[in-house]
């Protein structure tokens, strides 16, 4: 089914309305500005690419329920609502796993780890009522949505944030979330948008610093005991090259954990 999704992935989390006029190219102009994507979304190859990107993350959510770790090459669609997508993001790729895993899968308890350097919004509203989902977003607070969601956790950070302080900040509050809440799956969205010269970043981690994040995230859980399915999350950069490079850092702290395991 993942090359072939069915509908109830989908509509477990998303208005039914919404996701039919997406996925039949029909969604209204207003609602397509609002993503970012215009007259794009009308195009089959974009709905198509949609809808794979997100059953990736349940193939991705399957893969570590089975061997402990897994990671996507798309994914980290966060901006997008149960009712409306925002930010280039149309259908929540985290959002629409964590549910098959609570419906389909054979856990109760799932954790959404955000690292991309917007709020996740969209996946905290959605959850907002389900405390058997906990999302933590730890994000440059001077940074889009503006008009910002409440997560479980929500740590905000100021522009300019670098390597100690980001990864000292971050190993308080991911303890926090694996030793209290103890989930039995996290979701882990790796952006690489909090690179030092991302454009649409405003915090100043290098490269290295990315890496030492994923692979702390990765080690804590899998340490833990508990399975993670990674997705990459944005970043934003002209050199699509350097860019690509910094999505990889993910997946080579996915493999450098794997193979040390």
């Amino acid at each position: 089914p993942i090359e072939r999704p069915p509908d109830e992935w989908f509509l477990a989390v998303h208005d039914e309305a919404y996701y039919r006029s997406v996925v039949s190219g029909t969604l209204a102009e207003a609602a397509q500005r609002r993503i970012g994507f215009g007259g794009e979304m009308r195009k089959p190859e974009l709905i198509r690419r949609t809808v794979l990107e997100c059953a990736g993350t349940v193939l991705a959510v399957q893969l570590a329920l089975r061997h402990g770790l897994a990671a996507n090459l798309a994914g980290g669609t966060h901006h997008a609502h149960r009712d409306f997508g925002s930010g280039f993001t149309i259908l929540n790729d985290l959002a629409i796993a964590a549910m098959w895993a609570r419906e389909f899968g054979v856990v109760r308890r799932v954790a959404i780890v955000d690292l991309d350097v917007h709020q996740g919004d969209g996946t905290a509203a959605i959850f907002a009522d389900n405390s058997d989902v906990f999302t933590f977003s730890m994000h440059c607070g001077d940074n889009f949505p503006f008009r910002k969601q409440k997560s479980d956790l929500d740590v905000s950070l100021p522009r300019g944030i670098a390597d100690a302080v980001y990864l000292a900040t971050l190993r308080q509050h991911l303890d926090r979330v694996l030793n209290d809440f103890k989930p039995e799956l996290v979701l882990y969205d790796a952006g690489v948008d909090v690179w030092e010269h991302d454009v649409l970043g405003y915090l100043a981690l290098s490269e290295r610093g990315i890496f030492q994040r994923d692979l702390h995230v990765i080690d804590s859980c899998v340490e833990a005991g508990v399975p993670v399915a990674c997705v990459i999350g944005g970043g934003y950069d002209r050199d699509a090259q350097g860019l690509a490079r910094r999505h990889g850092l993910l997946h080579r702290a996915v493999a450098r954990v794997w193979q040390t395991r």
